[in-house]
């Protein structure tokens, strides 16, 4: 539908009835599957999303009631309009996920049958692999961190991070996320991750001697509920510094802008398995919450191993 000069209609607003059933789904997705506030933010965006259409197509806000109607024709509109509006298939895969699983909740609860609108397909994409370095290309990212700053105590900082990102497989936020309280570390660090995920990660001794050698030179005092990465003013470290730090040592060493604070992590996962490390153990390493997103890994090795292929063999 479209009003006056092309434009489309405001989005009608959510009916408090939709509203309700759309906050008590929300609640129960962060209470009994233990979602993180980032995916409880975004099923809230996809399902706004998805409301705000069925509003727009049908000309009335929806109701718990109204969605008993829904088949896969406006399903299939939603995922069109979507599509026009640049939403990338992956996206919309997500979208659509989180939709089906609001409308299940939604059909147990008002006893509707929307097998028909739940049949409905999420598009066909190819997942994007992971983007590492290599070994090499990591330790001397990590020696140009080393000698980046002209202030010591961050350059030995933003290289003590680093190394818990390469070293330890962790998440930056989870790194920048440490306080005083968790040092020293011990063999192991217990990590808080996606979803309030608990996991055991094993600390190396040269992670730990980086560490020490930034709390040396740190000009801010250690306190159990203070930072263990501080900022220049004292406060907690933003991931923009670390970024920033990544971003110049990668134009001095010639890498590519997939070379980021992340792709540690994601070097960390391909080291160990190229070592012959086993998917279950780097998935429990890398806190996934599904050995799926894990095997994305086995998809870096064999492109790897077939670039080494085409390169050596003597018809590649």
């Amino acid at each position: 539908m479209s009003g006056a000069g092309g434009k489309l209609p405001p989005p009608l607003a959510l009916a408090p009835a939709m509203s309700d059933a759309l906050a008590r789904w929300l609640e129960t997705e962060a209470a009994t599957r233990d979602r993180s506030r980032h995916t409880i933010a975004a099923y809230q965006a996809d399902l706004l999303a998805f409301l705000s259409f069925l509003g727009a197509h049908h000309g009335a806000p929806a109701t718990p009631k109204s969605l008993a109607g829904l088949r896969q024709p406006e399903m299939r509109a939603f995922a069109a309009s979507e599509r026009a509006r640049g939403l990338s298939a992956r996206s919309l895969a997500r979208r659509q996920s989180a939709v089906r699983s609001f409308l299940r909740w939604i059909s147990d609860r008002e006893g509707h049958d929307l097998s028909a609108a739940l049949a409905a397909r999420s598009p066909k994409y190819t997942r994007s692999l992971p983007r590492p370095l290599t070994p090499d290309q990591a330790r001397q990212a990590l020696d140009m961190v080393a000698v980046d700053h002209d202030t010591p105590w961050v350059a030995a900082r933003d290289l003590a991070v680093m190394t818990l990102l390469w070293g330890c497989g962790l998440r930056i936020s989870e790194a920048l996320g440490l306080d005083g309280r968790d040092w020293p570390f011990r063999d192991a660090l217990v990590i808080r991750g996606k979803g309030g995920r608990e996991r055991r990660v094993p600390v190396l001794p040269v992670a730990r001697d980086a560490v020490a050698d930034y709390l040396a030179q740190c000009p801010w005092r250690l306190a159990p509920d203070q930072p263990l990465f501080r900022g220049v003013r004292g406060g907690r470290l933003a991931p923009g510094s670390i970024e920033a730090s990544m971003r110049r040592a990668r134009a001095v060493l010639g890498l590519p802008p997939t070379a980021t604070p992340h792709a540690l992590r994601h070097s960390f996962a391909t080291h160990l398995l190229a070592a012959g490390g086993d998917l279950r153990t780097i998935q429990e390493l890398l806190g996934h919450a599904s050995l799926s997103t894990t095997q994305v890994y086995t998809g870096v090795d064999d492109a790897h191993l077939l670039a080494v292929y085409r390169a050596a063999h003597p018809r590649g």
